[in-house]
C-alpha cells in the first residue's frame, strides 16, 4: 500500500466506506448475513451445516460463490481493459449495485444480497499488483494486521514511522460506512441501496478523471 499514489489511497478509503455501507445494509436487512465479509459467511456456512440449518448453509454458501464470481469477473474485466482497468471494474461494481437497487424495489430478498456479494467481490479487483490484491477493500482483518505490524516497526525505530496511517484510514472508512449503512437501512430500508449505487457511480467518475497516470494494467 505504501507504493500506492496518495490520490488512490483516498479513493481506497471511500471504497472501504462503500463496502462497510453495503455490508451493514445487508447484515441488518437479511438476518445476519454479509455482503463483503466472507469469513463471517464461512462461519455461518459451518454453523448451518453443523446444526442442520439448511437455509443458513445454503444462503451462506450462495453468498460465498457469488463473491468469488465477482472476483473472477473483475479479473477478466481488468485483463481485457488494460490501462482502463480500475475504471472498468468500478463501472461493473456500479452496474451490479444499481441492479440490486432496482430488484430490491420489486423483490427484496436473497437475490439482492447475492448481487451485493458479487459487487463486493468485484470491488476487490480494483487494487492488484503482480496478480495479487495489494489493498483489501472489503475485509479489515488484513488491514488491522498490517497496521499493527507497521506500528510495531515504528516503535522499534523503523525509518518509515507513519506507514500504519493508510491502514487505519481504511478501517475508519469501513466503520464509518457501516454506521451510515445501518442508519440508512433504519430510515429507508432497501431504498438505501440507491445511495450505495450513486456513491459507486461517483467513484467511477473519479477514477475515469484520474486518467492514465493512475490507471495501470493489471497483471495476472
Amino acid at each position: 500500500m505504501q507504493r500506492t499514489e496518495p490520490s488512490l489511497i483516498v479513493v481506497a478509503m471511500f471504497l472501504a466506506a462503500l463496502a462497510g455501507f453495503v455490508d451493514a445494509l445487508a447484515f441488518t436487512s437479511l438476518g445476519g448475513f454479509f455482503a463483503s465479509f466472507m469469513s463471517g459467511n464461512s462461519t455461518r456456512l459451518g454453523v448451518g451445516l453443523g446444526s442442520g440449518d439448511a437455509y443458513a448453509a445454503k444462503m451462506a454458501g450462495g453468498l460465498i460463490l457469488s463473491f468469488v464470481s465477482g472476483v473472477i469477473a473483475s479479473s477478466v474485466i481488468a485483463r481485457a481493459t488494460g490501462f482502463r482497468a480500475r475504471s472498468a471494474v468500478m463501472a461493473a461494481v456500479t452496474v451490479l449495485l444499481f441492479a440490486a437497487a432496482v430488484i430490491s424495489a420489486v423483490m427484496p430478498g436473497p437475490v439482492v444480497l447475492l448481487l451485493l456479494a458479487c459487487a463486493m467481490g468485484a470491488e476487490n479487483g480494483l487494487f492488484t499488483r503482480d496478480g495479487e490484491v495489494s489493498i483489501g477493500l472489503t475485509y479489515m482483518t488484513g488491514s488491522l494486521v498490517r497496521m499493527g505490524q507497521k506500528l510495531g516497526g515504528a516503535l522499534m525505530g523503523d525509518a518509515e514511522r507513519w506507514e500504519w496511517v493508510p491502514y487505519l484510514t481504511l478501517w475508519i472508512g469501513f466503520v464509518a460506512g457501516a454506521v451510515s449503512g445501518a442508519a440508512s437501512q433504519w430510515r429507508w430500508g432497501w431504498n438505501a441501496l440507491w445511495l450505495a449505487a450513486l456513491m459507486a457511480a461517483a467513484i467511477t467518475v473519479v477514477l475515469v478523471r484520474l486518467g492514465r497516470q493512475t490507471e495501470v494494467p493489471v497483471r495476472h
